[in-house]
């Protein structure tokens, strides 16, 4: 219970890390880099702690759990109050199952963060199977990513500048795994948003570099507006409370109107799409390639784009009740599996024409993400989150392969057409790293990403998603295909520009020793919730599910073997294409219609010229000139006429009012009384007879008035 309850440590700990080394770094012997690694090995050693605490903690009827946590969905298991357009539950397919007993939540307040209108905000930590499960894979992914920046960044100009940033970075992914309300979710995500933009464009002296920086900066920033919104939404809709668990429980229990939640929601989603580079705004991840290695490692497996899908899983009933995602009539239309099925099919198909290593990669990743999302969209929200555990193992495996390539084989190039080709006898422990990786992303029984994909494609069958699971099955088979091609042109074939002329060899077990750790994990992770054992599931088994209904299948022997036999056609089309040179090759060259489409996919969809030129090429361009013409003609018209008529107006009132009608008033006063003056000292001689004479005539004109008066 303890470190449950002191969860907080974890990501205190790399927030420290970064401020020792950025103040002290440089002083170092390692310059910094053995203060970073030390901190992510004690964070994962507490990660781990706090993981079997977890494991070990009493589970409880499920009923007695939902009730104390959320008394407003006391009904029960898999029921809630209201209809469906209040929110209320749906019918749920006949196979739906929950176990009977879960572990509850530990929730913690650390101390008030502040006060609003008399709303207290508290700064705490909600720990749970899905915040124990994020924790472990984080903390693991960095204490690898760290080790092997030792030797892969060593000499690097910015050597303890990269390592405070790698720090901070992987910190702002704990603290959004470990909050308990949507505004501490911000704070993570934005150090996020701000150590990626420093680590993408860590080589900035190189304008690319630093164009791909601020793309992913800007673009990441556009969406995180519906993350603002969003929160605010959900906040007053809740009662005013950021608190998620209230807030999901007030979603499940219908006290929010539909409408406020499906706001919400909505503004909540397009912060995903953004992080999590979705179609439209994926354009942004493979352009990230510009950083260093490792940290695309850390992007792709375990920080960043992973976010937006956590914040789908975290906020689940807010997502669930909105979109309707298991109601009758409305499965296989709601926006989130919409956007990330398409996803799915976009990236895989971008991945076919890209030579750089990394891009493949890129895309591919944005594919896996598509995955995710549409799990969560189709109802197969353990699918999904169990995706996001086995999948940061190989693509954090595959994203240091392709960094130890370039480190020992191409001479730090990431061409595979051009500088690779050949690599196999010379990089044995990276070539057979690579290809098992490779093998689990391709969803190939039993490696870890068999078992994950397969609960998705599952969940989108069973849950009535139809379409979206023909849109898996499909993504399998390019998967597996453009993987295949990587690996022929890396590592098979004769070797090409640098990998020839440069004397590749295997690199140095600082960067071998990660890949091997990271490759085992690609193979045995998934077998925790293989048939008979689940762990998975039970450990991550929580209140919302359990309150929501949300459906659980058990493994199927059917959809397993049509998923395998997708994917490995996929490798024999590939391994038919590359190794054994069969098929049509050069046909998108002799075919106009297939030209049109590779030109088409080259251009990666015309996105970039859509983004770069219309939108970003016109606020420079005519936008940017006609609000200078409005400024000069319309703005500065308006000000300089306000001027313009002021002065005049001053002008007249000057000559007119002040000089003549208020001066000359004054001017008049004073002639008068000067006039007065002079005439009265006429009569003010000091002599007593004229006194005497002057009072005696008007004397005499009073007494001639009077007679007047009196005779008429």
């Amino acid at each position: 219970m303890f470190f449950l309850r002191n969860a907080w440590i974890i990501p205190a700990i790399p927030v420290a890390s970064f401020w020792v080394i950025l103040l002290f770094g440089k002083r170092l012997p390692k310059k910094g880099s053995e203060v970073g690694v030390a901190a992510l090995a004690i964070a994962f050693a507490l990660s781990c702690l706090t993981f079997g605490a977890w494991i070990a903690r009493d589970a409880k009827p499920a009923a007695e759990v939902v009730a104390a946590t959320a008394p407003a969905t006391a009904a029960g298991p898999g029921h809630v109050e209201g209809g469906e357009g209040a929110g209320g539950a749906h019918e749920l397919p006949s196979e739906t199952h929950h176990a009977e007993e879960l572990r509850p939540a530990v929730d913690r307040n650390l101390f008030t963060w502040f006060e609003m209108g008399g709303t207290k905000v508290e700064f705490g930590t909600h720990i749970d199977g899905l915040a124990v499960t994020l924790l472990f894979v984080v903390t693991l992914i960095s204490l690898l990513v760290h080790i092997f920046s030792t030797a892969y960044m060593k000499g690097d100009r910015r050597y303890t500048h990269f390592f405070a940033s790698l720090s901070l970075f992987t910190s702002g992914m704990l603290i959004l795994v470990t909050a308990r309300t949507t505004l501490q979710m911000i704070l993570g995500w934005e150090i996020m948003g701000l150590c990626s933009f420093m680590l993408i464009g860590h080589w900035w002296e190189e304008k690319p570099n630093s164009d791909a920086a601020l793309k992913a900066f800007f673009t990441t920033r556009t969406g995180d507006v519906g993350l603002l919104v969003g929160v605010s939404i959900l906040f007053f809709g809740a009662g005013r409370t950021f608190d998620a668990a209230t807030i999901n429980a007030a979603a499940l229990s219908g006290r929010m109107p539909h409408w406020v939640l499906l706001m919400g929601a909505t503004a909540l989603f397009v912060a995903v799409i953004g992080k999590s580079a979705q179609f439209p705004l994926h354009t942004w991840l493979p352009d990230a390639m510009a950083g260093p290695t490792p940290v695309s490692a850390l992007i792709h497996a375990a920080t960043m784009v992973v976010a937006g899908v956590y914040l789908v899983a975290r906020m689940y009933g807010v997502f669930w009740k909105a979109f309707s995602i298991t109601a009758p009539g409305h499965a296989g239309f709601n926006p989130v599996a919409i956007v990330g099925g398409l996803t799915i099919l976009i990236a895989a198909a971008l991945a076919f024409v890209q030579n750089d290593i990394k891009k493949v990669l890129a895309y591919s990743t944005v594919s896996q993400l598509g995955y995710m999302v549409m799990g969560l969209g189709v109802g197969a929200w353990m699918g999904a989150v169990f995706h996001i555990f086995t999948h940061a193992f190989f693509k954090a495996s595959l994203f240091l392969g392709a960094g130890s390539v370039s480190h020992g084989g191409s001479h730090h190039s990431f061409d595979m057409k051009k500088d690779m080709g050949g690599l196999k006898k010379h990089m044995p422990i990276t070539f057979w790293t690579f290809a098992v990786s490779s093998v689990a992303l391709a969803g190939i029984p039993i490696l870890a990403g068999f078992w994950s994909k397969d609960e998705i494609l599952l969940g989108a069958g069973k849950n009535g998603y139809t379409v979206f699971l023909v849109v898996g099955l499909m993504g399998a088979m390019m998967t597996a295909a453009y993987m295949t091609r990587c690996v022929y042109l890396t590592f098979f074939g004769e070797a090409r520009g640098n990998a020839a002329h440069h004397h590749p060899h295997e690199s140095p077990p600082a960067i071998t020793g990660p890949l091997v750790v990271l490759a085992f994990l690609s193979v045995v992770a998934g077998l925790l919730n293989a048939p008979g054992i689940t762990l998975f599931g039970k450990w991550n088994l929580n209140e919302v599910l359990v309150t929501a209904g949300v459906p659980e299948h058990t493994f199927n022997y059917g959809y397993a073997a049509v998923s395998t036999l997708i994917a490995a056609t996929g490798i024999v089309i590939g391994g038919l294409w590359y190794f054994r040179n069969l098929g049509p090759h050069g046909i998108t060259q002799r075919v106009k219609p297939l030209h049109a489409g590779y030109v088409f996919l080259d251009n990666k969809y015309y996105l970039d010229v859509l983004y770069t030129d219309g939108v970003v090429g016109s606020i420079k361009g005519p936008i940017a000139r006609g609000a200078y013409w409005v400024n000069q003609n319309v703005l500065d018209g308006v000000v300089n006429g306000v001027g313009i008529a002021a002065r005049r107006v001053a002008q007249f009132v000057y000559d007119v009012i002040d000089q003549q009608v208020v001066d000359g008033a004054v001017n008049g006063a004073g002639f008068t009384a000067e006039s007065g003056g002079s005439l009265l000292r006429v009569f003010q001689t000091g002599r007593v007879q004229n006194y005497a004479a002057i009072m005696f005539g008007v004397a005499a004109l009073s007494a001639l008035g009077l007679a007047v008066l009196v005779t008429k």
